[in-house]
């Protein structure tokens, strides 16, 4: 796992959360609850796991709850990256019982969809443990969630790709087909990068990385390549770039991916397809 978690702002995850509570409540608020509970009545919450995982996404639950009434007092119980069993309770929940049931789904949605990224990812990372390679995402995320996926994935113990088009440049295969080439397409863009921005190329032949390797990118992505071929671009390359493995990323190839020698592997499927991880929150009876 990461030494240390980023820190996602407050205001970034109020903003979003607000959002997410006034798309549920609509035009008249939670009318079930205003309909069968009493006003000034009060009760305490549990959120726990229902299959082990990895958490992530505290803060959004955190936020929905005190959004939705100042009145009610969030417990942490537990920490995003931390490792849950079956049954293990992440937050206690108590004041207005409306309020709780109010905020219940919104604050479920985020825990359950980031930590299903978190336990993916972590899943992944585990399973390439022996090896130097480490797990990174990419840029397939949930409109307007990406920066709270990307939290979430190194919650898993995996690495951020670039955010966004703007953070580095990344030459795939469409640009080299418009630049015409390998080589136009890098010396193209060193020319235009600033010295902070890394340039990264996008393979599909060992040919394409004989031809990248003398530009000296700071990454070369190996696109759809398998052990074999990838350990043969590893002896090419020779420690001269970082290579990247891309495409194909599933449990049963990772581990024979990481074994070629790439130093990264990228998935997107750990944030556009990772199963959410199954939290509920149940009312503490007596």
């Amino acid at each position: 796992m990461s030494a240390q978690l980023p820190v996602l702002p407050k205001l970034m995850i109020d903003e979003t959360v607000k959002a997410a509570l006034l798309e549920d409540w609509g035009r008249a608020g939670d009318i079930t609850s205003q309909a069968t509970i009493p006003a000034d009545k009060a009760a305490t919450a549990v959120i726990a796991a229902r299959k082990p995982g990895v958490l992530s996404g505290l803060g959004l639950a955190e936020s929905a709850f005190r959004q939705t009434d100042d009145a009610l007092r969030f417990e942490g119980l537990a920490s995003d990256g931390g490792r849950l069993e079956k049954g293990t309770i992440v937050a206690r929940i108590s004041g207005p019982a409306r309020a709780i049931l109010s905020a219940e789904r919104v604050a479920l949605n985020y825990l359950g969809h980031l930590s299903g990224i978190a336990s993916a990812t972590a899943h992944f990372a585990d399973l390439i443990s022996h090896t130097s390679a480490d797990i990174v995402c990419t840029r397939k995320t949930t409109p307007g969630l990406r920066a709270f996926e990307k939290y979430a994935v190194r919650c898993g113990g995996g690495s951020n790709h670039r955010f966004g088009l703007d953070d580095a440049i990344l030459i795939k295969d469409n640009h080299i087909a418009v630049a015409g080439g390998v080589r136009q397409a890098i010396e193209a863009a060193k020319a235009f990068a600033g010295h902070l921005v890394k340039i990264e190329v996008e393979v599909d032949t060992l040919d394409q990385l004989r031809e990248a390797l003398p530009l000296k990118p700071d990454v070369v992505m190996l696109d759809n390549m398998g052990p074999d071929l990838l350990k043969q671009a590893v002896q090419i390359a020779d420690g001269q770039v970082l290579l990247e493995a891309s495409g194909g990323i599933e449990a049963d190839t990772i581990k024979a991916i990481a074994e070629a020698g790439v130093d990264l592997i990228s998935s997107g499927w750990i944030t556009h397809s990772a199963p959410v991880l199954d939290l509920g929150l149940d009312i503490e009876i007596g």
